[in-house]
């Protein structure tokens, strides 16, 4: 259930400015972030009311996310929790995100995160926040990625992908989703199809908010679009067949507007197409 600080929606104003002026500093120290990776790297943004790992207990459903601010801004974590819990009545569900903003490559050295991994039993592992170059022009190393595939391999979880939704106004959902496939092709790791599901979703319907102020991060459509693909990913059911969450910063008929987006971005793109030999988890 998502309730309590997470909805105050003077609280969330609140975190939307200072994250604003957050990533505001940051793109001034990168003389601009050409690329998303400088554009988004920092260690604590809008973690409020994230889940670190305490308290997980004996849940039968144990799932941790990796990530950076893209997982923690407007609680993905939180909102993929009450899906699976609304879906799942009678089943004791936990969804964790890693303490910290850092990029994979990072999370990889980041001995909170690794004791976090390797510490607990996860049914799932879901990882976001792999570099890529907004620029088409740098590389950077999935060396890193794969290790953490690896480890998630190790303690029996089904490992998740989650390539980002690409900027507002810029074509690079492939150049995204590109990166994660050379990922799983050397660690074979199931894929969630984001940044499609947010191509339809503005395709279909433009006047949806998806994006945040800064044309970067979700806003809570499109950290709710994320969390109905997630779902679909580690279920391998369709969240058509989902009811409404409530209480919810969401109204019913967006809600049904992302639930049927989601639908047809799993329908078209398969997240086990990369992890033909994985089962979902519920």
């Amino acid at each position: 259930m998502i309730c309590g600080n997470f909805y105050d929606q003077r609280r969330n104003s609140l975190h939307r400015l200072l994250f604003s002026l957050l990533m505001g500093l940051l793109l001034m120290a990168c003389g601009g972030g050409s690329d998303r990776s400088q554009a988004t790297s920092g260690n604590s943004v809008n973690t409020a009311g994230v889940d670190t790992g305490a308290g997980t207990g004996n849940a039968e459903i144990k799932v941790l996310m990796i990530g950076n601010s893209h997982t923690l801004f407007n609680n993905v974590s939180a909102r993929l929790e009450a899906i699976m819990r609304v879906a799942h009545p009678g089943k004791t569900i936990s969804v964790v995100a890693a303490p910290a903003s850092l990029f994979l490559d990072e999370h990889s050295k980041y001995e909170p995160t690794l004791a976090l991994l390797n510490n607990q039993k996860w049914n799932a592992v879901i990882l976001q926040a792999q570099k890529y170059s907004s620029s088409g022009v740098n590389s950077y190393s999935i060396a890193e990625a794969i290790t953490l595939v690896g480890l998630a391999r190790k303690s029996n979880a089904l490992p998740v992908l989650f390539p980002e939704w690409p900027r507002r106004g810029i074509a690079e959902t492939d150049r995204i989703f590109a990166q994660h496939v050379k990922i799983a092709e050397q660690a074979p790791a199931c894929i969630a199809p984001i940044g499609q599901a947010w191509d339809l979703a503005l395709q279909d319907r433009p006047d949806l908010s998806l994006y945040a102020d800064d044309g970067n991060h979700s806003a809570p459509a499109g950290a709710q679009l994320t969390a109905f693909v997630l779902y679909a990913t580690l279920s391998g059911k369709l969240p058509s067949s989902l009811p409404d969450i409530a209480p919810s910063d969401i109204s019913p008929q967006v809600q049904h507007q992302l639930r049927l987006v989601a639908d047809n971005a799993v329908k078209v793109l398969s997240p086990y197409k990369y992890c033909p030999q994985d089962k979902p988890l519920l």
